[in-house]
């Protein structure tokens, strides 16, 4: 059931989709009614991640705090090209292309069950990118597909941002996705067997050594994967700033380094396996993410 962990990275749908804030002022909202949360997250950093199954699908929202301008995170995911760059750090996105239509730009991600499986057996997924809003102080950025694999469909990612003071921007990163019920089953069974050890983030308990108990199945799921792919976009980020020869190596390094400050949910691979991957995709496809 290997293959159902590797739809659920970004198996994002759109009807039960995540809930924009809609504008800057619903934004701040948020901010505000989320400050406690921010201000004591266990996640060593401001950010606070939420949950839930809901009748057709999964959904994610994580909620955080960055030290980046809105303008610099506005210029860093202004196009489809960076969005393909950005999610290429993911240790399972092995090929990005993006095509122009009527419609919008298409993003094509090709995805590999695990890491150490060739592109050649990945299966790719089609966003459809759109900046919804673009404002002195408001960003909403939208990818959406309708169709993916292993019964899955109705993909949604949605990003919001917005700034708080001149250094600082507050975001939301919110996903969603549809199964039908054989690929809910059969993530299920994978998740209860052979991925019985996994856990999200959510605590929901406290184990006998007075350790905390974290959730599992299908919401731990969803939780390994949000944080994945908010760590890909955080260090996407990082580099910013950093001279242009230097940047694809900064920001694996800053992936890689994120990804193993929490071991017990998302420890997969060790260092140099990670970049001997990411550079022969990298001389493979040169020129491919444009």
């Amino acid at each position: 059931m290997a293959l159902c962990i590797a739809w659920g990275a970004w198996a994002l749908g759109a009807q039960a989709g995540p809930q924009e804030a809609g504008s800057a002022q619903g934004l701040r909202e948020l901010h505000h009614k989320l400050a406690d949360q921010l201000a004591r997250s266990p996640m060593k950093r401001p950010l606070h991640l939420e949950s839930v199954e809901t009748e057709n699908g999964l959904q994610g929202d994580i909620y955080a705090v960055v030290d980046h301008p809105l303008e610099d995170v506005r210029a860093a995911l202004a196009n489809a090209s960076q969005w393909c760059e950005m999610l290429l750090l993911h240790v399972n996105n092995r090929r990005c292309r993006v095509a122009r239509r009527p419609d919008g730009d298409v993003l094509t991600l090709s995805v590999v069950r695990r890491y150490d499986k060739p592109v050649e057996q990945a299966f790719e997924l089609d966003f459809v990118h759109r900046t919804a809003s673009s404002t002195r102080d408001y960003l909403a950025v939208d990818l959406a597909a309708e169709a993916g694999p292993f019964g899955t469909s109705r993909y949604r990612v949605m990003l919001e941002a917005t700034p708080l003071g001149a250094r600082q921007t507050f975001l939301h990163f919110g996903y969603a996705y549809e199964h039908n019920m054989m690929a809910r089953y059969a993530t299920m069974a994978y998740l209860a067997t052979f991925g019985s050890h996994k856990v999200g983030f959510t605590v929901v308990g406290k184990r006998p050594d007075g350790q905390p108990e974290y959730i599992r199945g299908l919401r731990g799921l969803m939780e390994r994967n949000a944080m994945r792919y908010f760590l890909t976009l955080d260090a996407y980020l990082a580099g910013l700033g950093v001279p242009a020869p230097e940047r694809p190596e900064k920001r694996l390094q800053r992936w890689f380094e994120a990804i193993e400050q929490y071991p017990a949910q998302l420890h997969e691979i060790d260092l140099a396996t990670y970049l001997a991957h990411k550079h022969d995709d990298r001389q493979r496809d040169s020129g491919a993410v444009r």
